[in-house]
């Protein structure tokens, strides 16, 4: 946290798509499946990437179950300076906008794919974003239509696959990989999350979910592994009470462990291709 890392540069996007004029990297954050925490990694990341010296933003992209608002504690209806564009919403030196800041919280968001795939091609392109070095996209688990048209309509620098080590999450999470290569993205490495228990009492350490899943199917596909973050519950209970835990607790082991995948992922975002286009001076 006291030496800030290199801001990377602007990446090329894939076939050829134009990038945003506030944005230098778009990362898609996916999972193939629900429940492997990849929306608290996500939020835990931007957190870590801020703390290392980046402007960040995360676009919460789970039209039917955003959980980025609370996460980071936020709530209320962002504002539009001209009824057009929309200021994001802002937490811990970290842009957010959300379909979650949208609707009334215990209102259901029923959209078919094509709606929701425009509604979040919308809060892309029309969020004011504070020119960022990067921006994580939490997508929805599954490889359905609204990731599949997501991927192919926004400019994206790469994509980071969150999964547990368990064999039924990381079949999934290889399908999710699988799509990425199909769109021309590449995958930028793997997080494996909740990879290692250790009792708060006795110190005892287990691997509930299986030992080994990520980084064997991080060298299955030739990508970096770059982290394996533990099971703890207060990585939990922060997310809950909408203080991540790098930023409640930035020392402890978790917040270390989110900076060093932060510090991996800025290291492959700085072997990409520079993009060709001009972006804003400011960015530079």
């Amino acid at each position: 946290m006291n030496n800030p890392a290199r801001r990377p540069h602007a990446s090329k996007a894939q076939n050829g798509l134009g990038l945003h004029p506030r944005i230098r990297n778009v990362v898609a954050v996916a999972s193939g499946k629900g429940g492997v925490g990849k929306s608290t990694t996500s939020v835990n990341l931007a957190v870590a990437l801020q703390q290392l010296g980046m402007r960040v933003g995360v676009l919460d992209a789970d039209i039917h179950g955003p959980s980025v608002p609370a996460m980071l504690g936020l709530s209320g209806r962002p504002e539009s300076p001209d009824n057009k564009s929309i200021e994001p919403m802002r937490a811990f030196g970290v842009d957010t906008m959300s379909i979650g800041y949208l609707v009334d919280e215990d209102t259901p968001v029923i959209m078919r794919a094509p709606r929701a795939t425009a509604a979040l091609t919308q809060l892309f392109e029309d969020t004011l974003w504070d020119d960022l070095d990067v921006l994580l996209i939490d997508l929805p688990p599954g490889t359905g239509d609204i990731q599949l048209t997501l991927v192919q309509k926004i400019p994206l620098a790469g994509a980071l696959i969150v999964t547990t080590p368990q064999d039924i999450a990381t079949l999934d999470a290889r399908k999710a990989l699988q799509m990425f290569g199909k769109v021309d993205v590449p995958v930028l490495g793997v997080v494996e999350n909740m990879a290692v228990h250790t009792c708060s009492s006795c110190g005892h350490v287990e691997h509930l979910f299986g030992e080994g899943g990520g980084q064997r199917m991080a060298a299955q596909y030739g990508v970096p592994l770059l982290g394996s973050l533990p099971l703890q519950i207060d990585i939990r209970e922060q997310g809950d009470s909408g203080t991540p835990i790098t930023a409640a607790q930035p020392d402890s082991t978790p917040a270390l462990a989110y900076r060093g995948a932060a510090t991996r992922l800025l290291e492959e975002l700085a072997q990409r291709p520079r993009a060709a286009i001009p972006i804003l001076s400011s960015l530079l």
